[in-house]
């Protein structure tokens, strides 16, 4: 059976973005890798909470994922066969050093060695996020990123990272999305590990930004020629109503969802004007803390999937503001109920060049879960290649503007596992089949081959 794609008006080619422009996708260890406790891997935090009931959609979990631990071969090939030239991937701590702490696994030093190979053998260039959420358990057990020892434990194990893979991998990324493995684990408590309140949120929120400018330092010591970077995750933040209140709640949502991380690393500081309550993290601050959060990165990684509408309410502690939902407001939404509004891609690129300090950006993530369906072995997805097609037209547009974007990577390769989400949304340009791990590309995919094929 045929499909006929509708018509587009998409007429880019990947040179129009210039010859050194990074296309490629992304990924992260616990989504994809399974193996969970293969060798002498240590538990990390997501091990041990979609364990508990309850945390995660149909109490699905990550110990199979999509095998990648044992298919990347395959995948990589399919990579490949797909003309996708670059690759984001993260290192699992825990497979690294099993206790957080101490003995470095040869096992997983191995391991990643043969990834790291396996795409250079391949012209696959690899680009690595030291930590993607998926903390040791053993360091979790010690309070995890509310525990201040964090700033030396996490620099220890960088340094395992960079001595062991800095000869090969020249493109690094230290953090993933902070604001969202703080606020989703530390405050809200719907992330591993599961923690609630400021009592949590204010200290893990500043040994990330410690441990993510003394995770730049130890790159650019170790790694020749290094490309370093870390990434954030975004959204443009617009008032639901032309009103004063809703203003100002907007303002105060930009500068926690946007402005918190970002600033220390330019050494601005946190944003407390804006949002009052982040003065007690003054409580947590040492003497040369705000001079030791600064770091002169290469880049930044910008992750952006929606924009999203604030209203003020004076029911929502700390902020007095809340996301109006895209289902209460007709627009076209994903299946995460994420409104589909490609000029967030730009607003966001062009709110960040506006800093001073930012030398090139990265967009790192970007795509959209759609509801998938596999018939006669095709997945018809014109949703979700609309989507790619019109948020690469708008980093298209931050380009031509003369704003120094150098890449975009698509979330993600293959479907995986989605966090809280479990494998309900589907992401990938390539289909799994999570009972037979067979892959199928899908339209998407399809598309971005022929693209990146120009």
């Amino acid at each position: 059976m045929a499909f006929n794609h509708p018509q587009t008006n998409f007429n880019l080619k990947p040179q129009d973005f210039g010859k050194d422009f990074a296309f490629g996708v992304s990924t992260a260890a616990y989504q994809i890798e399974g193996a969970h406790s293969v060798h002498d891997k240590g538990a990390s935090i997501w091990d041990q909470f979609t364990a508990k009931k309850g945390n995660t959609f149909k109490n699905h979990h990550g110990q199979i994922a999509c095998d990648f631990y044992n298919k990347f071969e395959e995948d990589i090939l399919l990579m490949k066969s797909m003309n996708i030239k670059n690759f984001r991937f993260s290192l699992a701590w825990s497979r690294i050093i099993p206790n957080g702490i101490g003995n470095v696994s040869q096992a997983g030093i191995d391991y990643y060695n043969k990834v790291i190979d396996f795409c250079l053998a391949c012209c696959i260039t690899p680009w690595v996020t030291l930590y993607h959420w998926d903390l040791p358990q053993a360091l979790q057990d010690k309070g995890g990123w509310t525990n201040r020892d964090i700033v030396s434990w996490f620099e220890n194990y960088m340094e395992a990272c960079a001595t062991h893979f800095g000869d090969r991998v020249k493109n690094w990324m230290v953090l993933n999305e902070p604001m969202v493995f703080t606020g989703a684990g530390y405050f809200l408590g719907v992330h591993a590990p599961g923690y609630k309140g400021l009592k949590n949120f204010l200290p893990a929120i500043h040994h990330a930004v410690l441990c993510q400018a003394a995770g730049g330092r130890i790159l650019r010591n170790l790694v020749s020629d290094a490309f370093i970077g870390t990434t954030f995750s975004c959204a443009q933040t617009t008032p639901f109503r032309d009103t004063p209140r809703d203003f100002k709640a907007a303002k105060k949502a930009d500068a926690l969802l946007n402005r918190l991380f970002v600033e220390p690393s330019l050494g601005l500081g946190y944003p407390t004007e804006d949002v009052p309550v982040l003065k007690r993290i003054e409580g947590y601050i040492k003497p040369d803390d705000l001079k030791n959060a600064a770091f002169d990165f290469d880049f930044i990684g910008v992750q952006n999937y929606t924009r999203e509408m604030i209203t003020h309410s004076y029911l929502v502690p700390y902020l007095q503001a809340k996301i109006v939902k895209a289902s209460k407001r007709n627009v076209k939404t994903t299946l995460m109920d994420w409104e589909v509004y490609p000029p967030s891609i730009y607003n966001m690129i062009k709110q960040f060049h506006q800093y001073k300090g930012i030398k090139k950006i990265i967009i790192t993530e970007n795509g959209a879960a759609f509801p998938d369906t596999l018939m006669n072995g095709e997945v018809e997805d014109v949703d979700r290649l609309h989507y790619l097609q019109s948020h690469l037209e708008q980093v298209y547009k931050a380009k031509n503007e003369g704003i120094p974007v150098e890449g975009y990577f698509v979330w993600t390769f293959t479907d995986n596992f989605e966090w809280a989400e479990g494998y309900h949304p589907r992401f990938g340009l390539v289909y799994t089949d999570f009972e037979s791990q067979q892959r199928i590309i899908k339209a998407s995919g399809k598309w971005y081959q022929g693209f990146l094929g120009n």
